[in-house]
């Protein structure tokens, strides 16, 4: 069967899939892709390379990390770094501490330190602060400082102190707030509370805490959803529980029943649907358009109806990638190989190809090659986004 070819990888049907499908696909989606543009601006390439270094050089990160913080920044970002170093180090952060912030909170660089944290900083201390406890709670929540509003920013700040002293004792200690009843705060802190009790890690109560997630903003519903997601056997220590519970929260019966629906239409049985949404809760959550152009684009390509089923139940994410930026690029890259013959027998599963990394990709799919004119080639299909050949 074509299921354990498309999951184990064996190569001579893969291969014809790729050949017979790429015409189609090619042709279906030229018009889709033709759009896409994905070139950054000359002004926003100088800032990334500006961001990466200040990184690696300021903070001692590396270089790998330094890309990955700066692709989360603003280029349009007009801030000084020095200054929210500077701010930083004289309030008793360490680099280490620093190091942390900027990796979980990467645009802090871009604020202004003198009327944006400067003012928060000393507000914290003014209600008693002292530096350990500053340096502690902020490194591990310094989005806290992206709040408005000092009520605000005292009640964030107090819970995660409270969570931190918690846990730091030996004995399970439940926790207590003294907040006005039915303000939106206090709906928040009281079901993060619950989360807390059901066993959730402080990362994930905290990026919960600092988010517009709105899945901790009511009461009877915010307990009827975790009680379901509880009952269908989903993990509270793991993200995958907060994906379930905002995909069951946000959405009706009503609304859950058409999306399982539109599934069926295209093959799953109502099993395979919940099968995935214990992998990928975010499968419930794609829009009808997205799941049928993600299903005609895998017919495209060669595929059955059924083996398609059978992709996603063992890969759901391939739903979620982009037609314009990974699916066509990659596909184009393959059909190039193909043409040239440099495919041979070992041609990847088109799962692992549409799931790798790009640089795993460009690995080994691209940079492997000796013949740097052909690199050059194949890199240009690759990065031109916007034309299918």
């Amino acid at each position: 069967m074509y299921t354990t070819l498309i999951l184990h990888g064996r190569r001579s049907l893969v291969l014809q899939k790729w050949r017979n499908g790429f015409s189609a696909f090619s042709n279906s989606f030229s018009s889709a892709s033709a759009v896409a543009d994905v070139s950054l601006p000359q002004d926003g390439r100088k800032e990334k390379i500006f961001t990466v270094s200040y990184l690696v050089n300021s903070l001692g990160l590396t270089r790998k990390l330094a890309e990955s913080i700066s692709r989360k920044v603003s280029s349009e970002g007009k801030g000084d770094p020095d200054s929210i170093l500077s701010l930083l180090r004289s309030h008793g952060f360490t680099d280490s501490q620093i190091s942390s912030i900027v990796s979980i909170y990467p645009r802090l660089f871009i604020l202004d330190a003198e009327k944006s944290i400067g003012p928060k900083l000393e507000f914290l201390q003014s209600r008693g602060a002292s530096t350990s406890e500053l340096t502690e709670i902020l490194s591990k929540v310094p989005t806290i400082l992206a709040r408005k509003g000092e009520k605000t920013i005292s009640i964030y700040y107090d819970f995660v102190k409270e969570i931190i002293e918690a846990d730091k004792s030996s004995k399970h200690v439940k926790l207590c707030h003294s907040l006005p009843q039915g303000s939106k705060q206090e709906n928040k802190i009281r079901n993060l509370s619950v989360l807390r009790e059901l066993g959730m890690p402080q990362k994930l109560l905290f990026s919960i805490l600092i988010s517009d997630n709105r899945i901790c903003s009511g009461k009877e519903r915010f307990e009827e959803s975790v009680k379901k997601v509880v009952d269908m056997g989903f993990d509270p220590t793991t993200f995958t529980f907060v994906e379930a519970l905002q995909a069951v929260y946000t959405m009706s019966v009503t609304t859950m029943e058409a999306k399982v629906n539109v599934y069926k239409r295209l093959g799953f049985d109502v099993e395979d649907v919940w099968t995935v949404f214990k992998k990928w809760p975010k499968f419930l959550a794609l829009s009808e358009k997205n799941i049928v152009n993600s299903f005609e684009t895998f017919l495209g390509l060669g595929f059955s109806r059924d083996e398609f089923v059978m992709m996603v139940k063992h890969y759901p994410l391939v739903l979620g990638f982009s037609i314009e930026k990974r699916i066509v690029p990659r596909c184009n890259v393959i059909k190039a190989l193909i043409s040239k013959g440099l495919m041979g027998s070992d041609l990847p599963s088109v799962s692992y190809v549409l799931t790798w990394t790009d640089n795993v990709f460009l690995e080994r799919c691209v940079m492997k090659h000796d013949d740097k004119q052909l690199v050059t080639e194949l890199m240009a299909i690759f990065t031109t986004r916007d034309r299918v050949s």
